[in-house]
Order: C-alpha cells, then structure tokens, then sequence
C-alpha cells in the first residue's frame, strides 16, 4: 500500500511540475513550426520530386505530412491537458486555507513596512474614528474585522480574494477546453472539398488532408450555378443553388455565395471556387480575305467538317478556360486542326475574347470563335469541426478569468488608530499584487474621511 501512495506520489508531482509544462510548450511550439516548413497533406509525388525518397519515407514514419492529426501531436495535448488540470489542483490544497479559511490571517507589521500608506493625526477620540472606519470599511470590503491593541485599535479588512483565484482557475479551465476542442476537431472533424457541374448530385468529397475519399450521410445536388463578372473579365460574384437529398428526399435548399453556407447536420458547405467544364461544341466564323465572305460553322469536338468553299476540313480538337500565349494568359481558346486539299496542315489557336488573334496567321481564312455553350463547376468546401462550440466557451471563459485576475484584484487594507497625548494617530496601509493604483485610490478615500 505504501509502495502505491510512493508512486501515485511521484506521479503526482510528474504532473505537476512547471518544468513539464515548458517542455510540452516547447516541444509543441516546434512541431508548430515544423508543420509551417513541411507542406501538408500534399501527395506522394510532391515529396518525393521536392525532398527525395528518403527524407519522404522519413515524413510518412513520422506522419509529419499530417503533423496535427498525428498520434503524437495528439498526445502532447493529452499532456498538457493534464498538466494543466494536475498543477491547477496542485495549487488549490495548498491555498486552500489561504483562500477558503473564514478568520483569516493578518499580519500588522507587513502593513507597516508597506510602501503603500498614508499617516493622519486628529483631534478626535479613537472610539469615534474606529466607529467611522468600521462604516466606511464595511461598505467597501467583503470581510473586516477590529483587533484591539494596548495603545490603539486595528481595522483589517479585504475584497476580491475569492474573485482573483476563482479568475486564474477560469483562465486554466478554459485553456484545458480549448485543447479539448482542438483535439475533439483535430479527430472527429474534417476540411474536404466537392466538384458539381449543374444537375450533378454527390455524396462522397475528397479530404484535404488525408486525400481521400469519405462519403457524407446526405448527398448535395447542384440545381444551378451563376456567375456575375467584372467589365474587366474578373469575377464579381458567384453563386450555387444546392439541394440536400436524404433517403431520396429534398430536406433542405438554399443558394450560397462566399461566406454564406449552407449548414446541415453539424457540416459546413461555402462556397469556394468555381470553374469552366470543357465546352463541347462552338460556331466558328471564317472570313475569306480574298472574296470578304463570311461563313458560320456550327461543330463540335473532335468530329470532320468541311471547310467553306470546299478547300479541305477542319476539326474543333479542344477547349481550355485558360490558355497562355507569349507569357500572358489570353483566357478561353478553341484549338483548331485544319487540312487543306493541298495538303497542307496546321493548327490554329482561337480565343473567345479577341477576335482578330487569327489575323497573325497567313492563311486562306481568318477564323474566330462565335457563340458556345458554357457550362460551369462549382467549387465547394466542405468542413464539420464538433470542437468549435469548445473553442467559443473556452475564448468566452478566458475573457471572463482574465477580466476577474485584472479588474477584480485581491486587496487588503489596514487602519491603525492609536492614541498619545490626547491625539489619535492614524495610520492607513494596503497591498495588492495586481492594481496598486486603485489601492492608493482607496487609501486616499479613507485618509480624506477624517
């Protein structure tokens, strides 16, 4: 039973040391900062292209690819957690008497080494200004009482001791329920994100950090998708009509636009991106530069067409939003193959947006691109973090122990009266560890009294 108490002992004060807790707190700031070097949750071929095989087998024995979900990191919260809590106990016995005991304990000459006073000499009787200090004392402090002396009485009196310590426990609670939402989000949370063209219904989102697939309790269907833009060509908004299915009914709708979810069963849908699906077909304008004819082509991908005036055919070979030509970005092209009957070929980049790009090339036809159909993606992240209601208590509850450490202070007051020769003398002394301004502030209040 002994050897037990001995070991409970020691763990005890494992747990319980403040150096523990500068170990824990360096050990997981430089993790932190490992996490910030090493990408994370990239794919295989990215590490193995940028640090090589070895040190990738290093990152994936460690799982330093997804430091903060990783067993590790996880137990160095665990840590904390409890190191906070066992320090906090730690603490509590041994002030308890200090904090909780009913007749508390004053010491008069730590009062008058005090920095903080102030001495009165008065004409009145010391029964008189006792009974007016006991008034005045009364009011302000939770706890008073008189002690006589031989030559004098003495006032001692406090406030705030309770508020001060219940403030530094809020404050360690709430770190220990922040860690604890980190570590309920880091587990049962996740970041993925979704792909729907309109019409399209999913279920399954592909993780973010892991790069994988998980499959969602409800599908989303994209009813519609529009995007607004700029006179520039830049985005001004974009906005997805999204439909939840559950058991292959419609239990929720609602249009998103970017920091306006959609909010279902704990899980987050925003809106994030969005993107152009390859346009399947486009009417092509070929301007004959010898006749100054114009002639529409109606086509769509990868099929034969002829050209006008029967000089060979031409084939639509694809469609890209986002083409670069001499270094800048010329936005949505067509790529065009072409064959004459001469038996010449070549091909030609088309773009929606300027019109006469084709004119650079010498041939028998200027070609641009006419109407096409559009079709976009949305782009849609998807989060569920069950930590966060933690997280709000936790900032809310350091918010209040810290307002009650600085702004409800422990303080203690002392009035010493004694009489000589028929003076009375009076001396006021306080201390507080956290606001000596206000203490003077109250030492004064009760000088100016008499």
């Amino acid at each position: 039973m002994k050897n037990k108490n001995r070991l409970l002992n020691k763990l005890f004060n494992f747990f319980a040391s403040v150096k523990l807790s500068i170990i824990i707190l360096i050990s997981l700031a430089a993790t932190s900062i490992i996490g910030t070097v090493i990408p994370q949750s990239g794919l295989y071929e990215f590490y193995i292209n940028n640090y090589g095989e070895t040190i990738t087998k290093i990152f994936y024995a460690f799982n330093l690819i997804d430091m903060y979900h990783s067993s590790w990191f996880i137990t160095l919260e665990l840590l904390l957690c409890i190191n906070i809590t066992v320090c906090s106990i730690n603490r509590l016995i041994k002030d308890k008497q200090k904090f909780f005991s009913k007749h508390p304990k004053f010491n008069l000459s730590f009062f008058l080494k005090s920095e903080n006073k102030k001495e009165i000499i008065s004409d009145k009787p010391a029964a008189e200004i006792l009974n007016v200090y006991r008034n005045a004392v009364s009011k302000s402090f939770s706890y008073s009482k008189t002690e006589k002396k031989n030559n004098g009485y003495v006032i001692f009196a406090e406030k705030g001791k309770k508020s001060a310590l219940a403030g530094v426990y809020i404050v360690h609670t709430s770190i220990i329920i922040l860690l604890t939402g980190a570590l309920i989000g880091s587990i049962f949370g996740f970041d993925g994100f979704l792909n729907l063209a309109e019409g399209e219904t999913a279920s399954e989102i592909r993780l973010t950090e892991r790069n994988e697939m998980k499959k969602l309790d409800f599908a989303l269907k994209c009813n519609d998708f529009e995007v607004k833009f700029y006179e520039n060509g830049s985005p001004k908004e974009y906005r997805t009509d999204l439909s939840v299915i559950e058991n292959n009914k419609e239990v929720l709708k609602k249009s998103i636009i970017v920091n306006d979810p959609l909010r279902y069963k704990g899980i987050n849908v925003f809106q994030s991106s969005y993107g152009m699906l390859d346009s399947k077909s486009v009417t092509l304008n070929f301007f004959n530069k010898d006749s100054g004819k114009n002639y529409l082509k109606k086509a769509k991908l990868n099929k034969h067409y002829q050209l006008p005036e029967n000089k060979g055919e031409f084939i639509v070979k694809a469609f890209t939003s986002s083409y670069k030509f001499g270094g800048k970005n010329i936005g949505e092209v067509f790529l065009v193959s072409i064959n004459l009957n001469t038996g010449e070929k070549y091909s030609a980049v088309i773009p929606v947006r300027f019109k006469r790009f084709d004119m650079m090339r010498d041939g028998a036809f200027i070609i641009s691109a006419g109407s096409y159909d559009k079709h976009y993606y949305t782009g849609l992240q998807i989060t569920k973090d069950p930590g966060v209601p933690y997280i709000y208590t936790g900032f809310i509850m350091i918010i209040i122990g810290c307002f009650m450490i600085f702004f409800l202070p422990h303080k203690k007051i002392c009035i010493y009266i004694k009489t000589k020769a028929d003076k009375s003398y009076i001396l006021i002394a306080g201390s507080s560890q956290k606001d000596k301004a206000g203490i003077i502030t109250i030492i004064n209040r009760l000088a100016s009294i008499i």
